[in-house]
Parts: structure tokens; C-alpha cells; sequence
């Protein structure tokens, strides 16, 4: 069994667990998975763990995968009493609804996003995974998958950094083994990776590379190389000697929720030039003098960005004026009066 120092169980986690006034009696654990209510747990004696009945009510502060925790053990049954404080969250707004919040994976301090050189690339949703993981608090990673099913993966990877801005790109085919050096020179002892991206783009496959053995299921890819999805649970996996890799399944949407910085660092070439704005609150519409507006004009800055950028900060306050009506009635009125700028300015 790996130790806690192994998993990660940082001073961060170690000071809190001693506050706690019910520590003596209490362990540390980590989750590495949940299925219907049940907690897969990693090192302490128990292997499976259930909610203390107070925390059933308190839906963002249940335990999710890489959470670390603080059981009361039962044989090989435990209970966990307090879930510890994260340092990093990667959350999303949940698929069935317009307000939830999802959290998907604790405590990553690297997170890949995997994308794939056929034809799943997609440049918008890129960007909206980078504004997720960096609003976490992880560092993000490019991953571009199966380089080896296109002739010439370059205009790509020139295509993907101009997005990703300053963000590492790794090209990679889990088939072929090009790019797994790469992968692994970002795993480390006590330190959590996470594999994020859609369906079917090789996160498992990525991560068996890396495990070295078959533990995450994989399907083979069509005559289209189209990957099948086969992940369907959030998993928490040790790799001796490297850290801890979280795989988890595809997802089909990524609902941004309130992601004020990490939309500012993924489109950081927007926020450059909104320095430059003649207004501190300028919203690159129909402002004068707006040095975003200039950029999109002089073709400095792609039209289709801003429009993305404009969409996802959308987004982003319409799930925080769900839970404010008043809030809801201003950001409607503002985007309405957007909109119509939008239509009448030139192309």
C-alpha cells in the first residue's frame, strides 16, 4: 500500500487533519473513486467508505475523486467525517441542470487535457477547457493524441498554441509511444495529474501508457479513428514511484460556472490589450477607443476568439445571476444591447 506522503498528503492537508477536535480517533484517506454513494479509499486499512449522515446535506461539500478525508474505520468499512479543505478544484456546471455545480476531480496539480489530431480537434472547446482548469488552481497541459492517424500533425500544433498562449503542447500517440517521456517528465512522487478531455480523444489509453500495465478499459478505434468511450467513473490510480493520475470519463460539455481568472488567464492576449481600453470597465463592444475592438479591426486579434471570449464570460454570469434575480434582469438588458451591436457592426 503507498503512503500518504506517496499520495500526496501534503502539510496543507496534514495541519488541518490535526485540528480537527475528533483527530485522535480519526485517519487520513484519500478517495480514489464513487459509485453509488460508496467511496473508494487509498491509504488507510479500510477499502470502502460512507458518508457521516451530516455531509448527505451538504452537496459541494461531499467527496469527489482526489479529495482527502478524515475516516472513523470499521473493519473494512469506514466513516468519513470531514472532508479537508482542497487545493485545487476542477468543477463545471453539472450536464442535467442550468445552476448546479459538478465538481470533477480535487486536488490535481497538473491537469492534461487531451485533444486529438483527427477530426474531434476543436479550437472553442479548447478554450473552454483551459478556462476551466486554470480557474482550478492546476496547471494546464496540451496534450495532442494520435498524431499517428494525420500525415502532417504541425498546422495543428500551430493552431492549438495560438490558443493555449503560453501553455505547454505535447504531441503524443498512445499507439505509437511518441510523446510519453514527455508525459511522464510532468509525473512525479506526491504529485496528482489529471487526464480531462471528450470522448473517445485516448485518456485511458494515456494512461495505461503510463501506468506501464491495462487498468483503465479501452476500446480500439473505428475505420473513421473515431475512439469509443469507455470510462465512466472519475478514477484515482497510483503509479510507483511517479504520483497519482486521475482519469476521467469524456465529457460531452464542460458548463463554465464562476471562472472570473481563469478566463482572464486562458484569453490573457484579450486581457493585454484591454489595458489599452480608454475605459477600465470596457466590455470590447461598441466602446470607443477600445484597443480590443482595434485589434479585431487591424486583424490582430481573430474575430472568432472574441466572439468565444464574449460567449464564455456569458456563460459564466448567467450561472452566477441564477442566483441572483436582480443580477439576471442587468446582465439580460447589457448582452441584449450587445447582441443588436453585434448584428449592425460591419464584417
Amino acid at each position: 500500500m503507498p503512503t500518504l506522503e506517496e499520495l500526496g498528503y501534503f502539510p496543507y492537508f496534514s495541519a488541518q487533519f490535526e485540528m480537527l477536535e475528533d483527530a485522535p480517533r480519526l485517519v487520513p484517506a484519500r478517495v480514489a473513486a464513487e459509485s453509488h454513494g460508496l467511496y473508494e479509499l487509498v491509504g488507510c486499512a479500510s477499502a470502502l467508505g460512507e458518508l457521516a449522515g451530516r455531509l448527505h446535506r451538504q452537496a459541494l461539500a461531499r467527496p469527489t475523486t482526489g479529495d482527502w478525508v478524515a475516516v472513523s474505520q470499521h473493519g473494512d468499512r469506514a466513516i468519513i467525517q470531514h472532508v479537508l479543505d482542497r487545493r485545487t478544484i476542477l468543477k463545471r456546471r453539472a450536464a442535467d441542470s442550468d445552476a448546479a455545480v459538478q465538481v470533477i476531480a480535487a486536488n490535481v496539480d497538473t491537469t492534461f487535457i487531451v485533444t486529438s489530431a483527427n477530426q474531434e480537434l476543436s479550437p472553442r472547446r479548447l478554450e473552454r477547457y483551459l478556462v476551466a482548469v486554470w480557474e482550478s488552481g492546476a496547471d494546464p497541459i496540451v496534450v495532442l493524441n494520435k498524431i499517428d492517424l494525420v500525415a502532417d500533425p504541425a498546422p495543428l500544433v500551430e493552431e492549438i498554441e495560438a490558443i493555449a498562449q503560453a501553455v505547454p503542447v505535447v504531441r503524443a500517440s498512445a499507439h505509437t509511444g511518441v510523446g510519453i517521456d514527455a508525459l511522464e517528465s510532468h509525473c512525479s512522487p506526491r504529485k496528482t495529474v489529471a487526464f480531462i478531455g471528450s470522448s473517445g480523444v485516448g485518456k485511458s489509453t494515456l494512461t495505461n501508457r503510463l501506468l506501464g500495465q491495462e487498468v483503465q478499459d479501452t476500446q480500439s478505434i473505428g475505420f473513421e479513428a473515431k475512439g469509443k468511450h469507455t470510462t465512466t467513473r472519475r478514477a484515482l490510480l497510483v503509479v510507483p514511484g511517479r504520483g497519482v493520475l486521475i482519469d476521467t470519463p469524456g465529457m460531452r460539455e464542460l458548463g463554465i460556472v464562476d471562472a472570473e481568472v481563469g478566463l482572464d488567464v486562458a484569453f490573457s492576449d484579450i486581457a493585454r490589450l484591454a489595458e489599452r481600453c480608454r475605459f477600465r470597465d470596457c466590455q470590447h463592444d461598441t466602446e470607443p477607443q477600445c484597443a480590443v475592438l482595434a485589434a479585431v479591426d487591424a486583424g490582430e486579434l481573430a474575430r472568432t476568439r472574441l466572439a468565444s471570449y464574449h460567449k464564455l464570460k456569458r456563460e459564466m454570469l448567467a450561472a452566477r445571476a441564477r442566483q441572483d434575480p436582480v443580477l439576471a434582469s442587468n446582465i439580460k438588458r447589457r448582452w441584449k444591447s450587445i447582441s443588436k451591436s453585434q448584428r449592425q457592426r460591419p464584417r
